[in-house]
């Protein structure tokens, strides 16, 4: 099973895959549900753009492969991740792709949770994105 998901961002790409790599310490989803109720960081470290291979994301996620600025990919058990930022005119194309093993029946239950979970998580990135750009001089 596969989805395939995008959302337009008005920020440079390099900031949005900074943003991407706040994932190494929350999911930037619903905080209720996935953090038990603690908020994500609503600032971005600096430090988490220093990506090796086999870092944690999520809590769950390792990191399995990056290109700077460009894409991250994520696994856990038989999912797999990849985000990928592209530019788009004066802003980015937030690009995400969820490939899901196992039973069919599974990945389309599965699939379904993601799609709410996945679209809060690129909202959630979009807005602090472009929260951040528009605060830059």
């Amino acid at each position: 099973m596969q989805a395939d998901r995008a959302i337009s961002v008005e920020a440079p790409h390099d900031l949005v895959y900074a943003w991407l790599c706040q994932l190494r310490v929350a999911p930037y989803s619903y905080d209720l549900l996935d953090r038990w109720g603690r908020p994500s960081p609503r600032h971005r470290d600096p430090h988490l753009t220093e990506l090796e291979v086999g870092q944690r994301f999520m809590g769950q996620f390792d990191l399995v492969s990056f290109a700077l600025n460009q894409h991250i990919t994520l696994v856990t058990g038989k999912i797999a991740v990849t985000y990928a930022v592209r530019p788009e005119g004066a802003g980015t194309r937030l690009v995400a792709r969820v490939r899901m093993g196992g039973p069919w029946i599974v990945g389309r239950l599965l699939a379904v949770g993601d799609v709410v979970m996945m679209r809060k998580q690129l909202l959630t990135l979009k807005e602090l994105a472009e929260a951040e750009n528009r605060a830059e001089p």
